[in-house]
């Protein structure tokens, strides 16, 4: 039970803190990222995959819908992201001695994490995909 209940907290904590990016994505657009495809020779429209990311993987990860199968696509986002602007930061510490992709790190180790792991008894969903 202990194991489901932090299976729980992982997926509220992944889930629900990159929900709020793709939240803001709705709310302001995605220009930024539309700008960024660009400056690597990528078409606009790529930028609507960042809603499968930011909001569609986060929410299948909260309520514990397809739980492997948000984790997937979280783990897919967030390195596409580094990919696309993040390398230069990939040996980098911030001034307090941050690791430069600290925050990404912590997404894609905790998106892993479910994806290995599942996401527990307490979801909608319990299949093998949670």
């Amino acid at each position: 039970m202990a194991d489901d209940f932090g299976k729980l907290f992982l997926r509220i904590g992944v889930g629900g803190m990159l929900l709020f990016h793709g939240i803001h994505k709705l709310l302001t657009g995605l220009d930024p990222v539309k700008a960024l495809l660009s400056a690597h020779g990528l078409p606009d429209a790529l930028a609507y995959i960042a809603y499968l990311g930011e909001i569609a993987g986060p929410l299948l990860v909260v309520v514990g819908l397809f739980t492997r199968v948000g984790a997937l696509l979280i783990v897919l986002e967030i390195l596409a992201l580094v990919g696309l602007g993040g390398v230069s930061q990939l040996w980098s510490l911030s001034a307090d001695g941050a690791y430069g992709l600290e925050v990404e790190t912590l997404y894609v180790c905790g998106a892993l994490a479910l994806l290995l792991a599942g996401g527990g008894r307490f979801g909608l969903h319990r299949g093998p995909l949670n």
